[in-house]
């Protein structure tokens, strides 16, 4: 009986672990000072850098798979407005977008460009400078149905960042806007792509991260709890393109994600209600 009992524990526990990470490997609890971790890049396989978004510091963070923060600079020429998301290119550049925007006002629009934090030494890196801003947005703050320039998602591909908006109108359509800047110190008017559709539902629809594989063949967006996938696509004619959806069976604060390669995920998420501040992986099917 004693061990039916314990085996009755054992089942329970792995299914609630299961559950409640939903299809996520669960990694590790992310310390607390990155509460509201809101974006994530990879180097290694064995740890990642991290930022968090307004309010908080303008430091970036490398953190192993144990959890323990192994490295912390001060991002100098660089103020934390609203730090959403982190991508890399293939020469290590590390790259801020500073380009959150709730309520669809900002004029100071910038992504900041910094060296390859891995070979960096001391306490600090300095960032330089991308400007740019949405030519079609003519009002600011943008009316309550045209709040479609707040932004968490990003990457880099051959000398663009392509930059996929958060939607905040209201009504809510689902409709995520897709633009590009060049990847080079400067000011823009940034390059409108188009706009993609992903589901209908305020709470999970929402566009939070984004990231393109190492051989550039799959792109993948993250909401707050779904994943969208892209695997036959042109970067020029991304609204053409076709989105798999995936329900993470989670409903936690996702924010964050990036590829350690071609088909597995890293992915984080906010702490909110005493939920969350973990890290995941997972793998596409």
């Amino acid at each position: 009986m004693a061990t039916r009992f314990s085996l009755q524990i054992i089942i329970l526990f792995l299914f609630y672990s299961c559950s409640n990470h939903g299809q996520l490997v669960y990694v590790t609890k992310l310390p607390k000072s990155l509460k509201e971790n809101s974006g994530i890049a990879t180097y290694t396989n064995d740890a990642a850098w991290f930022i968090e978004d307004s309010g908080n510091d303008d430091d970036i963070t490398k953190v192993d798979y144990q959890g323990e923060i192994l490295k912390e600079f001060k991002v100098k020429n660089a103020k934390n407005h609203d730090w959403e998301d982190l991508t890399e290119d293939k020469k290590g550049n590390l790259y801020i977008g500073d380009f959150g925007n709730n309520d669809s006002d900002r004029k100071n629009l910038v992504i900041y460009k910094l060296p390859n934090p891995e070979y960096e030494t001391g306490d600090h890196i300095t960032a330089e400078h991308i400007t740019f801003k949405y030519p079609e947005q003519k009002h600011f703050p943008a009316k309550k149905k045209e709040r479609f320039y707040d932004a968490e998602a990003f990457f880099h591909y051959n000398d663009y960042l392509y930059i996929f908006t958060k939607n905040r109108a209201n009504p809510f359509t689902g409709e995520s806007l897709i633009y590009r800047v060049p990847d080079a110190k400067g000011d823009y008017d940034a390059e409108y792509l188009g706009k993609i559709t992903t589901c209908d539902d305020w709470d999970t629809c929402k566009v939070t991260s984004a990231d393109i594989s190492p051989d550039g063949k799959t792109v993948v967006l993250l909401g707050s709890g779904k994943l969208w996938t892209i695997s036959e696509f042109d970067l020029e004619n991304l609204p053409e393109s076709t989105l798999k959806e995936t329900d993470l069976m989670v409903r936690t604060q996702l924010e964050s994600v990036t590829f350690i390669d071609n088909s597995t995920l890293l992915l984080s998420d906010e702490e909110t209600k005493k939920e969350g501040r973990n890290l995941y992986k997972y793998t596409l099917k």
